[in-house]
């Protein structure tokens, strides 16, 4: 098998969990015949510095070890240059906490990985780009504005050692102190901005997020579709009575729930605001979100 291979390592996912199981899973996959060149990362941001330097020296295809952190910075370091220079393939060793983007394909973690690299087996996956104030970033799993993205904002600062039970304990953290808010946008070429206030607004390009939490369960990585899902205002109890639903994708047939598809969604929000953007949690000031169709191969 004549493939080579970039290797982003976050030791620190998972716990630290990524940097212990590494360096077996990275040796299974060398004797497939694959050449890899391995970096690790040391803090927030490497990955897309070492991922954009391997592209610009050359690299093609990229493996993430570690948790969608990992592939996030990834896709970061190798586009917009990707959409003009040479179409990048990325598989996935998932080591870290969610590993949610994997899940919409398989259970099976590293074997299935490994099973793909074999089979030199890929499929196309869209990319989603969005605009905001300072820039513009990419990303390949989901977006979410309001509760969603309050609850990873107080997660990723309060329980972030915990993993998936620390999205879990900022959902009741966020629960206690309810609110909703409006989050101005529109869908393709409607002339109407939905202004409405409501709990949260998702746009999935995948189905999972939060590691097992389903928000946007129609949503497929190659349809050349955002996936976008509204809830409306909700009391705590029926939001606690319905939140095991997202673990299933059965709260999209909530009445109070709502989804469409959208190749773009223009924003007219007041300012930065919470964004969980494949469990990245910052603030930004959004201004639109696309569909790049067919922009990346992933070994899934």
């Amino acid at each position: 098998m004549s493939m080579r291979f970039f290797a982003v390592v976050n030791p620190a996912a998972g716990g630290g969990r990524s940097g212990k199981l590494a360096p077996a899973a990275l040796d299974r996959i060398r004797k497939l015949g694959i050449e890899m060149e391995v970096a690790r990362t040391t803090r927030a941001g490497d990955g897309v510095t070492l991922a954009r330097d391997a592209y610009t020296r050359g690299f093609r295809n990229f493996l993430a070890v570690g948790g969608d952190g990992t592939s996030y910075e990834i896709v970061n370091g190798i586009f917009p240059a990707a959409l003009t220079e040479g179409k990048p393939a990325l598989a996935f060793l998932p080591l870290g906490t969610g590993n949610s983007f994997l899940r919409d394909f398989t259970e099976r973690g590293v074997e299935h990985t490994i099973d793909s690299l074999r089979a030199g087996k890929k499929r196309s996956c869209d990319v989603i780009r969005l605009r905001h104030s300072r820039g513009e970033i990419y990303f390949i799993n989901t977006m979410n504005l309001g509760f969603a993205a309050d609850a990873g904002e107080v997660a990723n600062r309060e329980f972030k050692r915990w993993g998936e039970l620390g999205y879990i304990l900022g959902v009741f953290t966020k629960l206690v102190r309810l609110k909703h808010a409006a989050f101005p946008h529109r869908l393709d070429e409607s002339r109407e901005w939905d202004r409405r206030p409501c709990l949260f607004l998702a746009f999935g390009n995948s189905k999972f997020t939060g590691g097992k939490m389903m928000i946007a369960p129609h949503a497929d990585p190659s349809d050349g579709i955002i996936e976008y899902v509204r809830w409306s205002p909700v009391g705590r109890l029926r939001l606690l009575w319905t939140f095991p639903r997202l673990f299933t994708g059965t709260h999209i047939d909530h009445p109070l729930a709502g989804r469409a598809g959208a190749k773009r969604v223009d924003f007219d929000l007041n300012g930065p605001a919470n964004v969980i953007v494949d469990g990245e949690v910052m603030q930004l000031d959004c201004r639109s979100i696309e569909i790049l169709p067919a922009a990346l191969d992933i070994f899934a």
